[in-house]
Formats: C-alpha cells, sequence, structure tokens
C-alpha cells in the first residue's frame, strides 16, 4: 500500500513540474509532505469549542521524533483552547544565534453548508489538494517539517541551532505568537513559512515570478462613538448619534491617507510593473516608483483594490451599530474603523490623524486593537537575499525574485517588535484565481512539493552551515 502511495504521489507532483527541479527527487520527504498535510488538515484547529490545535502540535511533534528529534527537544505548550509547538536541532556551534523557521498550526472557521466538499476532510483531485489550511497554512508546514526531516536522513549537521516552531493562534488573537518571539528573541533571523510565494500564468500554469515579504503593514482597530440623551423619535434633536457618526464616517471614507514607500515597496513596484498584463496599471506602477507623489499614477493604483494597499496607510469602516428601539432617538451609536499602517507610524499617531479628520469632538475614539504592535521593515541582508536567490534558481531556474510588503498581519510581527530580522519565504506558487485563503474551498498545488523541497534544503544548509 505504501509503495503504491509513493508511485501515486510521484505522478501526481510531476504535473507541471518545472524541468530543473524533476531531476532531483525525494521520495520519502515527498510522501510525508501530502501525509502531514492531509493529517493536518483533517484536524479542526479553530478557535472556539471543540479546538484542536494541539492535536496538530503532537502530530508534527511525532513526525519530527520519528526523523530523529529527541522528545526532550520538543516542546508543546497548552494556552487557553490553543498550544504552541518549539522543536529545537542544536547546532554544533552554541555561540551562533539560532536560524528560526515560523509558521502557525491553526486556521479560519471553515463552514460545511458554505464549502463544495467538507473542508475538514483534505481531498486530491487533479493535482491540487482542498481543504482548509491548504493554502493557509498546513500544507506550507508540513513541506518546511518534512524537508527538516529529510535534511537530518541525509546526515546534515548544522552549525547553527535551527528551531521550528508553530504558533496556535495567529488567525484571532496571536497570543501564542507573542509568546513564542519572547523565548526565541536570541534569534538571528526568522524564515516565515506563512508569507511570500510565487505566481503562475493563469493560461499556462507556468512561473511568472516569486516574492519574498521583508516588511508588514501594522493592523489597528479604532472605535467611533457618539452617545445622545436620546429621546421619543416624535421630537428630533439636532444632535442625532446616528446622524454625527454617519457625518463622520463619510469623512473617514474620503480620507486619503499619505501615499509612502520604503526600499522593498519600491522595489515591488519596479519590478513586478513587468507581470501585470493592464498596461494602465504597470505604467502607474513604474510613475509610483520614480515619484510617490505622481498624482495621476496614485489616483490609478488607489482605484485598484490589489494595488491601494501597497501605496500607503489605509482605513475603512468594517462593522457598524446603534440605536436601541425604533421609535425612540438613538442613544448611542458606534463603528469599528480598521487600519493598516504604513510602517514608521504608530497606531496613536493614526488614531491622532483620524481625529483631525473626523474634527467633531462628540464623536469619541479609542483604539480597540487586539493583538498588534507596530514594526519596521526586516533589513535586506545580503546574506538571506544571497541564500534565497541560490535556492529559488535551484527550484525555479530563472524565475525573477521581487520584493514586497504584507498589508495583513503574521507571526513576522512579534519577532521584528523584538528586532529580529523576519521574512516571508513560502516557495509554494499558485494563480490569483486559485488564491482561497480564508475563503472557501481552499486550496493548494502538490506541483510545490518537489521544487519546495529542494528550496528549502538549499536555503536552510546555506543559513545554518
Amino acid at each position: 500500500m505504501a509503495t503504491k502511495f509513493r508511485i501515486a504521489l510521484a505522478a501526481t507532483v510531476a504535473l507541471s513540474m518545472p524541468a530543473a527541479a524533476k531531476e532531483a527527487a525525494y521520495p520519502k520527504a515527498e510522501a510525508q509532505v501530502l501525509d502531514l498535510a492531509q493529517k493536518a488538515i483533517s484536524i479542526r484547529s479553530v478557535r472556539g469549542d471543540g479546538n484542536k490545535t494541539i492535536d496538530v502540535a503532537k502530530l508534527f511533534a511525532d513526525a519530527l521524533v520519528a526523523g530523529g528529534w529527541s522528545a526532550s527537544d520538543i516542546e508543546i505548550t497548552p494556552v487557553d483552547d490553543t498550544a504552541y509547538l518549539i522543536a529545537t536541532w542544536k547546532g554544533a556551534n552554541p555561540a551562533l544565534k539560532p536560524l528560526v523557521i515560523s509558521g502557525h498550526m491553526d486556521v479560519v472557521e471553515a463552514k460545511r453548508e458554505d464549502w463544495e466538499r467538507d473542508p475538514f476532510v483534505p481531498v486530491v483531485e487533479n493535482g491540487i489538494l482542498y481543504g482548509r489550511g491548504a493554502s493557509d497554512m498546513k500544507f506550507d508546514g508540513a513541506l518546511a517539517l518534512s524537508t527538516l526531516i529529510e535534511l537530518r536522513r541525509q546526515g546534515y549537521k548544522p552549525k547553527r541551532t535551527i528551531v521550528i516552531e508553530f504558533s496556535g493562534d495567529e488567525e484571532t488573537t496571536m497570543k501564542t505568537s507573542a509568546i513564542i518571539a519572547e523565548k526565541l528573541k536570541n534569534a538571528e533571523l526568522v524564515i516565515n513559512v506563512d508569507g511570500g510565494g510565487g505566481a503562475l500564468d493563469e493560461a499556462t500554469g507556468k512561473p511568472l515570478y516569486w516574492t519574498w515579504q521583508g516588511a508588514e503593514k501594522t493592523y489597528a482597530d479604532y472605535r467611533l462613538e457618539v452617545t445622545n440623551p436620546g429621546g421619543h423619535s416624535s421630537a428630533p434633536r439636532p444632535d442625532n448619534a446616528i446622524i454625527q457618526l454617519s457625518q463622520a464616517l463619510v469623512k473617514v471614507g474620503a480620507y486619503k491617507f499619505k501615499a509612502e514607500q520604503n526600499e522593498i515597496t519600491k522595489g515591488y513596484f519596479d519590478k513586478a510593473a513587468a507581470f501585470t498584463d493592464r498596461p494602465e496599471i504597470a505604467a502607474a506602477m513604474r510613475a509610483f516608483a520614480a515619484n510617490p507623489a505622481d498624482d495621476k499614477a496614485l489616483a490609478t493604483l488607489r482605484a485598484d483594490p490589489s494595488m491601494v494597499g501597497k501605496v500607503g496607510t489605509t482605513c475603512v469602516p468594517t462593522m457598524l451599530g446603534g440605536g436601541h428601539a425604533e421609535n425612540a432617538l438613538p442613544q448611542r451609536a458606534f463603528a469599528n474603523i480598521n487600519c493598516r499602517i504604513f510602517p514608521g507610524h504608530s497606531k496613536e499617531d493614526i488614531m491622532a490623524e483620524l481625529a483631525g479628520v473626523i474634527g467633531d469632538p462628540s464623536v469619541k475614539i479609542s483604539d480597540v486593537t487586539a493583538g498588534s504592535v507596530a514594526t519596521p521593515a526586516s533589513p535586506v541582508r545580503p546574506d538571506v537575499v544571497a541564500a534565497v536567490s541560490k535556492a529559488m534558481n535551484k527550484a525555479y531556474p530563472g524565475v525573477p525574485l521581487i520584493p514586497s510588503q504584507a498589508s495583513g498581519a503574521s507571526d513576522s510581527m512579534w519577532f521584528r517588535a523584538l528586532g529580529i530580522s523576519s521574512y516571508g519565504l513560502s516557495p509554494s506558487f499558485s494563480k490569483d484565481s486559485e488564491d482561497f485563503s480564508h475563503g472557501l474551498n481552499e486550496r493548494t498545488r502538490l506541483s510545490n512539493i518537489r521544487p519546495g523541497i529542494t528550496y528549502y534544503l538549499s536555503l536552510i544548509t546555506d543559513l545554518t552551515k
């Protein structure tokens, strides 16, 4: 049965495989990637009642022990209804700070009635793995873990200690994420396998380009609230809480924060412009890279949902409520404003800017952000760039490498907040039309397995030898 499984897997991962990557095969590691990914997807690691994230940790820990790790070098720690895992492969030189490989085990909620398939029953069809966590990020976690085991199987002896860790609530409160970063604050650098990745051509399925993440925007939530005495709806007052709040929301919706760029985002606009099939967007990207104050370019980029978050801070209303009875004047009205803040600004600065935009002291604004801190971009380290370039050239020869900044938050945030360089370096490729992270019918291509192993073997070796 195991032999048939490996044969079937080898045939599957060969689909759409780059020519250079076909030459090297890792049958045990390739089989383990799919096996671990499927087993992890079948575990419902969702916050709340019935959270089984700790079972994913046990699954990964068992794989590590079978791969040569001592049980004493693996730590599984329960926290509230979740857990985190830290496993250490000790290097020969204790004076060297460790390399951390970072990921998470939890996933966002998925309801069976909304999906074509049961989200927690992994299915492989036509070389694609379906299930909650297929792309975010149980497959990527299994890929990194299996490659590390393969590296040990090959007899590699790292000089630098390697730590692989998985948080248990990255999708929600990030409590374990912060705990892990504090425990590993002596790290040299972090490879976050939950960031970056490549784009495939929609028509041919061939790799177009690959991005690595060196920065991310700060997540922030602000509550706007207006309170009034209220009264009978037959006697309207000029200071109506709902109207006052609505006027404030209109101002927030119309406001544009200053356009900005840093070394990473400038590099993205410069290089990624060549890979868009929309000439007007490509021209705007190049113009913005040359001059962030170019009004015409900004108008074009801000009108595109895929680009607006890349040119500066954004704030948008996401929740709204108010009133207490249909026949009464509202005593209270409130809204949530969600912001993604460009690196270099504090949450306090943006809250003050929003208050100035609203310009109404009756609208109280407060920071209600949970699980987020402001962080600077990681430096563009020559050693990391060289190792990543070499690894990607082995896995996907000739594919362009492009720096990027994430608009969302990841566990990298907690490491950067402590001054530790962290980079989103996932080797997985997908079509834009197949990106269903956090959405329905999440999926990933199994053709990522073999080149992904090739990539990680090279990258981890170069950063720890």
